[in-house]
């Protein structure tokens, strides 16, 4: 089986992945890990990587292609922006949440002011917007390709699990 979550930073898309890759006792593939992982190869710090991803898509296709190959090798919760936007899913799910609840949670987890997360997220999110527009023509204000999306600002992490843990066990078996 192939979970995507996708969403914006401060969603809970990492919190709500582990839960999920616990429960249903499958691997957890982070793209930010795989971000993280690339720039250590190239010996770069992550806000190089990212530098260099506004540049071109090749940092970009890099993940993605990490990505497709792991889901060939086998099932898993694959947790990334575009996840699922690029790998055949049984469930494909978004989470969202307003801004200012979104940047309070980075805030309180990354020790800053909140006005510092929300101008942060902001930019990241625009940037992401126009490079996934770009090299893509993906619009990630566009739901569609979701089966389901869940507003975490509505509900707490436990909730969230519940919701998608019935959304995974409620799907037709193939």
């Amino acid at each position: 089986m192939i979970v995507t979550i996708s969403g914006a930073p401060g969603t809970g898309t990492s919190t709500l992945a582990r839960s999920l890759s616990q429960e249903l006792k499958l691997r957890w593939i982070n793209s930010g890990d795989l971000f993280r992982k690339i720039a250590d190869e190239k010996d770069i710090s992550v806000r190089e990587m990212n530098r260099q991803a506004e540049k071109g898509p090749e940092i970009d296709y890099l993940i993605d292609d990490a990505q497709k190959v792991l889901a060939r090798e086998g099932g898993g919760i694959f947790e990334g922006r575009l996840s699922g936007h690029l790998l055949p899913a049984d469930l494909k799910v978004l989470l969202k949440a307003e801004l200012r609840t979104r940047a309070e949670r980075i805030a309180k987890r990354e020790a800053k002011l909140t006005e510092d997360a929300m101008q942060e997220t902001r930019h990241r999110e625009e940037s992401e917007g126009r490079r996934y527009k770009m090299y893509y023509n993906i619009d990630i204000s566009d739901f569609s390709a979701y089966d389901l999306v869940v507003d975490s600002g509505k509900f707490d992490e436990a909730a969230t699990l519940a919701i998608v843990l019935a959304a995974v066990r409620g799907r037709p078996c193939p």
